[in-house]
């Protein structure tokens, strides 16, 4: 086993310690500074369409456009073009249902249900998602609860909708965008961190021959895509924000080779899980583990702790793709010391992960090719 893994009582030594503390203290502070963002772009899209729904169109009930505007700020993960149709499409179906159900029935704590039901029911049947259904729910309530004490509420409440959409969009495309760069960023460290340190705790369970503790290596990483979800949605949001914000188009370069960075990153990933998946399997059926088997896993999660770094740092990840390389030569060592069956598909999906990895570091994908080829051979 290559040094740099450590042993199980080094890794929860008082340095360690002192290193996750001090990395939960930066990501806390990210995320903070985050919320602030989030919170001040909600606050200025909410008096901005209260003020044009009151001021400007003379609507005597404007609460619905902050709400509204409120609602697009909030979608700071997804797309918020896509969330402000949804939102007025959910506005519109809790309108209808509402406006149609008290012509008939008129008000009351059951017609209040059934309205709702109906709205809701009719948003999931057009496969709306969370907010949709959310909102049409809402708006619904609104309307049945609202309309005995603000008749003829269902066009101001539309037309709020409207506006408070394109504010928040005007917020956050236009008066406050987010630095798409900086919050991709965000997102790839902690998913980075975690596929580094499973890496890690999978090359250790390989060369202790520990098939429980690979398993729960397994189970992590299934439990970890939700990580790997959150950053596709960040770098959608952040896409955006580069295609519709004239303030970020400089950053379309870019972001552009960001937005292929993390594809790759996801497929090494998920290639990664599959290694370990046979990790199991060789220790299950006790396959004979060259030392430098544990050893070539070791360095790819390096690969991906390096490419961490160079990532943040914003510097050209050559150190990732050496040790990635290194983590094929080792794996080509342990095939020619031999291997069983699992252990042959464990190199293979090394290989695969590598490519990956390279492909992330934005080496193009015959050149990958060639290199893992190369290093596969000694």
């Amino acid at each position: 086993m290559n040094a740099t893994a450590g042993a199980p009582g080094e890794r929860a030594g008082p340095g360690s310690l002192r290193s996750r503390i001090s990395a939960a203290r930066r990501a806390g502070y990210r995320r903070l500074q985050t919320y602030l963002i989030v919170g001040f772009q909600a606050g200025l899209a909410a008096a901005l369409s209260w003020l044009v729904a009151r001021e400007i169109l003379g609507n005597a009930e404007p609460t619905f456009a902050p709400a509204a505007a409120v609602g697009v700020i909030a979608a700071s993960l997804g797309s918020r073009a896509r969330r402000t149709l949804e939102l007025v499409i959910g506005v519109v179906l809790g309108i209808g249902a509402g406006d149609l159900l008290i012509r008939l029935f008129g008000t009351g704590p059951w017609q209040t249900g059934v309205i709702v039901f109906l709205a809701i029911t009719v948003a999931l049947l057009v496969r709306g998602t969370g907010a949709l259904v959310t909102q049409a729910g809402g708006t619904a309530v609104l309307i049945a609860t609202l309309t005995p004490t603000a008749p003829d509420l269902e066009l101001p409440r539309t037309i709020n909708a409207l506006i408070g959409g394109a504010v928040g969009l005007f917020v956050v495309l236009v008066l406050l965008p987010i630095n798409p760069l900086r919050t991709v960023r965000r997102a790839a460290d902690p998913a980075l961190d975690l596929f580094a340190r499973e890496m890690t705790a999978s090359a250790e369970a390989l060369a202790e021959g520990n098939i429980e503790r690979a398993k729960e290596v397994l189970s992590r990483m299934r439990a970890a895509e939700p990580e790997l979800d959150r950053l596709s949605e960040v770098v959608t949001a952040a896409d955006e924000v580069v295609r519709l914000s004239p303030v970020r188009w400089h950053r379309r370069r870019a972001l552009g080779a960001y937005r292929g960075g993390v594809t790759h990153m996801e497929r090494a990933f998920r290639n990664s899980r599959g290694l370990v998946r046979r990790i199991v399997t060789t220790l299950h059926d006790e396959e004979p583990v060259p030392p430098d088997l544990p050893a070539a896993v070791e360095h790819l999660g390096e690969a991906v702790r390096l490419l961490h770094r160079e990532f943040l740092a914003a510097r050209e990840p050559v150190q990732a793709r050496e040790r990635a390389l290194h983590a094929v030569r080792e794996a080509g060592a342990a095939c020619r010391q031999g291997l069983g069956f699992s252990g042959t598909i464990v190199v293979s999906q090394l290989r695969t992960a590598v490519n990956d990895l390279l492909r992330a570091t934005g080496v193009p994908r015959d050149e990958a090719r060639r290199l893992v080829r190369r290093a596969a051979a000694g």
